[in-house]
């Protein structure tokens, strides 16, 4: 214990010192060079929603220790503000709009990730790893899209977000099938209620924790798609009404403690010092339901929207000896790029069709002179580009839009409005001093803005854009059934 804290301690020292400019990351040994990956990626968590990031009334002590032990990237992006769209970036490393795939699935749709399309877990077996899912899948809930069909060995989760279900308390929800556990291709235990769905995260965690067991001795990619704090909100008996801060309060408590009892298994079997484990969320938190909704951590507007509050999102990294301990970097990511670092860190081979994602293996191992991606671009809807990035600089295109300003935020799980029709003009922000996007600097900027503009051009060219009637030239198709 005692050789462990110190060790804790002597990175924590090194990452504070790198984050100061004060030395240069470590020359890090790697005992094996097929480390194991934990991917946790949690349902509408908020910028905002950790304590760590500045969370009032609950605290999140598993996930703040996760950070001490690692390294909090603060300009971490997913890809689109919505589930599916987000989550396919993830695991195919492309814009999701470049595969075909926009919104967020409902149970009776006929598309889905392309199979032909090559996963994160797909790549790593091709490396002799076991692959899990266990979570919330959203790709595709007909057979043909499950995660077996796309490279995991082992799927135990729920198809689609758990509102797309007759048991959430709203009742202009009554239309949907009845919502089920599924085991590997098929339907197991249904969740009739509220009561069966405050199982989702200590079932996830429980299957989770036995996948390491059982491949305590293979490298293995472990994906966690938490669907909590999606609503409805639903917390376990173990941890309703003990946060104090209400049932979302519960909810993120329980959410870190499942992480908890992941990095617990992880030193229990040996593997700390081998795995690699990131923490992120798939979009901003969804405002309009107020109490039941988290925190953008004063970034602007929130799920559904191209503005920060909806896509830049909370990420922690941590792998003992390799990432550092206590670094707070602020340079962009976006979560598609998590496929080419799992890729370069693993040796597993690149995906054959072109991806959008970066390998930021070096930034990952501490080296702050690594700027692995200058640019991002914000799509939204089916294929519309609403805004561009590179640096610091953000150039907001007009674009019609959902906004959750000027509107009464709903109660006890019940939305407020939050109008699809606001009109946003084009505006210039710069993200460091305007991190809130408040200040339009555009007039004054003429430069940045053709720049910005160069970028626009080049990825409506690559991808198209909606907003102009483009037609992109690089994109694949998507998934379908019959």
């Amino acid at each position: 214990m005692q050789k462990h804290n110190l060790k804790v301690l002597l990175h924590l020292v090194t990452g504070i010192l790198m984050t100061m400019g004060l030395c240069m990351p470590p020359v890090m040994a790697q005992s094996d060079d097929k480390p194991n990956i934990v991917l946790f990626f949690i349902d509408d968590l908020g910028y905002g929603d950790l304590s760590v990031n500045g969370a009032l009334g609950y605290s999140t002590p598993n996930l703040d220790k996760m950070a001490m032990e690692g390294t909090r990237f603060t300009n971490f992006m997913a890809a689109q503000a919505v589930c599916s769209a987000s989550r396919a970036a993830l695991l195919t490393g492309c814009y999701p709009n470049r595969l075909g795939i926009s919104g967020a699935y409902g149970p009776e749709s006929k598309v889905g990730l392309n199979p032909e399309e090559e996963t994160i877990a797909e790549l790593v077996k091709q490396r002799g790893y076991a692959t899990g899912i266990f979570g919330k899948w959203h790709l595709g809930s007909k057979k043909a899209f499950l995660p077996l069909q796309q490279g995991f060995d082992e799927y135990y989760g729920v198809p689609y977000s758990h509102d797309m279900w007759p048991g959430h308390p709203n009742q202009v929800h009554a239309k949907y099938p009845p919502l089920h556990w599924i085991e590997g291709n098929e339907e197991a235990a249904a969740i009739p209620d509220l009561e069966a769905a405050s199982e989702l995260t200590p079932n996830i965690t429980e299957r989770a924790k036995k996948f390491i067991q059982k491949n305590k001795n293979n490298p293995f990619f472990l994906y966690i798609p938490h669907p909590l704090p999606h609503v409805p909100l639903a917390a376990s008996k173990r941890f309703r009404g003990k946060s104090g801060a209400g049932i979302f309060g519960d909810v993120i408590m329980e959410l870190d403690w499942s992480v908890g009892e992941i990095l617990k298994e992880l030193k229990n079997q040996g593997l700390d010092d081998n795995t690699l484990v990131i923490f992120t969320s798939d979009n901003g938190p969804w405002l309009n339901y107020g109490d039941h909704a988290g925190s953008t951590g004063g970034f602007r507007e929130g799920k559904g929207t191209s503005f920060e509050g909806g896509q830049r999102v909370p990420c922690i990294m941590r792998w003992p000896g390799v990432v550092p301990a206590g670094l707070v970097s602020n340079k962009l990511l976006a979560a598609m790029d998590i496929l080419p670092t799992v890729a370069k860190l693993t040796g597993a081979p690149m995906p054959k069709n072109k991806i959008d994602g970066v390998d930021f293996v070096q930034l990952l191992k501490g080296d702050q002179t690594q700027t692995p991606r200058e640019e991002f671009l914000y799509y939204y809807r089916r294929n519309s580009l609403e805004a561009v990035r590179k640096g610091d600089w953000k150039l907001v295109f007009e674009h019609p839009g959902r906004s959750y300003e000027g509107q009464a935020p709903g109660k006890d799980g019940m939305p407020g409005h939050a109008p699809e029709n606001h009109l946003f003009p084009k505006a210039l922000y710069h993200l460091t001093r305007d991190p809130g996007e408040r200040y339009d600097v555009l007039e004054q900027n003429p430069e940045v803005v053709k720049e910005l503009e160069k970028i626009a051009e080049k990825a409506r060219i690559d991808l198209g854009d909606d907003l102009q009637d483009r037609k992109g030239q690089n994109l694949r198709p998507i998934g379908r059934v019959e």
